[in-house]
């Protein structure tokens, strides 16, 4: 199965949160539990296996390379034949091996993120894990947009909020976890619209021998805690948020034991029925849903975010037309941030959806 199991760490339940955040840069192990997350997901996922890795340049990366491995030859392969190479130690799975695997780093070198953009964690601070499974859902369209819906109804469920009060973790499409600011003192949004929590990476590779399914890696990055005293000043950081200010004693294995079950099970609905069933669900915790956004598409560079179409497009209103984007960059107009309630679609008919990056 797979299974590395790690000595429990002293509960930080009752320590301070100075105490908390000087503590993260000790040496401690920290108590994943990965039995507990093994019978958690066994019986959603059948074969899974559960792995840490004190550090690796990108889970991702190295599940696509795994996944990449071809058996040998019957006449030079043995019953149990491992794969020896970089990755043999931490996967210690036999060649072909495509069954689910969930990949932890506590700490991670190279995380990349959208794009090539490179995203920064650091022990004890962030969250980096992938899962790797064969998947083949009949409609593609709007998985990150699922995946980011799971992580953040796991961690921010409605069930815990106040009467009334909105969530604090929103959706900024395509795969991004942000930390809302609340609500301000006379009852309207902030200008600010919220500080990036973390971000989803899904990435496919053909899968031999498995038909129609695709080896399918879904990585998920999540600040648990600030990133050290510069992190008011780098530049890539702008804009930074943690769950610390959320829950001021969480730490990383706490925060994937609550993530890990829900995420394969939204994985799992979303392979059978898509997008369509969580769009309503999405649209609660869409960021951009009504506010001025500038996109990198040079035929829709300015306009009003409607909201996401049922194939997890974003709907941008222009003023003449609707237009749908299924991929790109999109931020917040600087000034509009508390925009008014979506405008009303104009009665013409969507302009051609656009892809590719």
């Amino acid at each position: 199965m797979g299974l590395a199991t790690l000595p429990a760490d002293p509960s930080p339940s009752s320590a301070s949160h100075d105490a908390l955040l000087a503590g993260l840069d000790a040496q401690v192990p920290m108590a994943w539990r990965t039995d507990r997350l093994w019978q958690q997901l066994q019986p959603l996922l059948p074969g899974i296996g559960v792995e840490v890795l004190e550090q690796a340049d990108s889970t991702n990366s190295l599940l696509l390379a795994r996944a990449r491995v071809r058996a040998q030859p019957a006449a030079e392969a043995q019953a149990a034949l491992v794969h020896r190479s970089v990755e043999s130690r931490a996967f210690g799975r036999r060649t072909d091996d495509h069954q689910p695997l969930l990949l932890v780093a506590e700490e991670q070198t190279q995380g990349r993120g959208r794009q090539g953009r490179v995203w920064h964690s650091a022990r004890g601070r962030s969250l980096t894990f992938s899962l790797s499974l064969p998947y083949a859902p009949t409609d593609w369209s709007g998985l990150s947009l699922a995946v980011g819906l799971a992580v953040a109804e796991a961690l921010d469920p409605a069930g815990v909020r106040p009467a009334g009060a909105g969530p604090r973790i929103g959706l900024k499409w395509p795969n991004d976890l942000w930390l809302l600011d609340p609500i301000g003192e006379d009852g309207q949004p902030t200008e600010r619209v919220g500080r990036k929590l973390g971000g989803v990476l899904i990435e496919t590779i053909s899968s031999a021998g498995q038909a129609q399914r695709r080896q399918t890696v879904v990585g998920v990055g999540l600040n648990i805690a600030p990133l050290g005293d510069a992190a008011d000043t780098e530049p890539w950081l702008h804009g930074f948020a943690c769950l610390r200010e959320l829950e001021p004693a969480i730490t990383p294995p706490q925060a994937l034991a609550r993530i890990a079950a829900p995420l394969v099970s939204a994985l799992l609905s979303f392979e059978r029925e898509g997008f369509g069933p969580v769009m309503g669900r999405y649209a609660e915790r869409d960021l951009l849903d009504g506010r001025r956004v500038r996109t990198n598409a040079s035929d829709a560079a300015d306009g009003r975010a409607v909201g996401v179409s049922g194939a997890g497009a974003l709907r941008l209103d222009l003023g003449d037309r609707v237009v749908e984007i299924t991929s790109g960059e999109v931020s917040v107009r600087v000034g509009d941030a508390a925009a008014g309630p979506p405008l009303p679609a104009p009665a013409l008919p969507p302009a051609r959806r656009r892809s590719g990056d």
